[in-house]
């Protein structure tokens, strides 16, 4: 099995490149984000550790958390932020790795691990190699407010707070640009796992 992770920053496509590798290379893909909130659902392993750090009050009717109410209070109050990536990101990655070996054992043999902190928290530890998806701010700004209806503001904020572009090439074994022409980025991709 070989591993690809996936880094790059908020609003880079990185949806977009997973779900061509998905479709094209039958690759097995797991995201730390979706992952992120499968841990806190009811009964997940940091549900009651999310609870404690937010109060009763994040809790809804149908016993989920809201996960808007805890976004808005992290937005706002880094120390918060980081306690709560103290208690999710642990997580994370242990499910990951468990994924792995669940998914080498079942004969996958191209895994996609794809994280926005994938060289903060290590991941790259365990990849065969590391790929950055690059789209130029503006276009990055562009997609948060179509897609996600940020405004300008919140988008620059979010952008601000992530790693910056040189720090992710520094740490990439490859580099893929994503600024629209789709053609393009097949093409980087098929590159990409040629050399793999």
């Amino acid at each position: 099995m070989k591993i690809i992770g996936i880094t790059g920053g908020v609003g880079a496509g990185k949806s977009t490149v997973l779900d061509h590798l998905e479709k094209q290379y039958n690759a097995c893909v797991l995201q730390a984000d979706k992952i992120g909130h499968l841990v806190m659902e009811p009964g997940g392993i940091c549900y009651g550790q999310v609870i404690a750090l937010f109060g009763k009050q994040i809790i809804k009717n149908d016993k989920t958390i809201d996960r808007k109410m805890v976004s808005d209070v992290v937005f706002a109050h880094e120390e918060m932020r980081q306690k709560l990536n103290d208690i999710i990101h642990p997580a994370v990655k242990s499910y990951i790795l468990d994924k792995i070996e669940e998914q080498k054992k079942a004969g996958c043999t191209l895994m996609i691990v794809e994280a926005a902190l994938l060289l903060e928290d290590h991941y790259d530890a365990f990849c065969d190699k590391v790929w950055y998806i690059h789209t130029d701010q503006e276009i990055r700004i562009e997609r948060l407010m179509s897609s996600r209806g940020y405004t300008r503001e919140k988008a620059e904020n979010i952008i601000a707070r992530q790693a910056t572009e040189g720090f992710f090439r520094e740490h990439a074994d490859y580099i893929i640009q994503n600024n629209g022409d789709l053609d393009e980025t097949w093409r980087q991709i098929e590159e990409g796992i040629r050399a793999l």
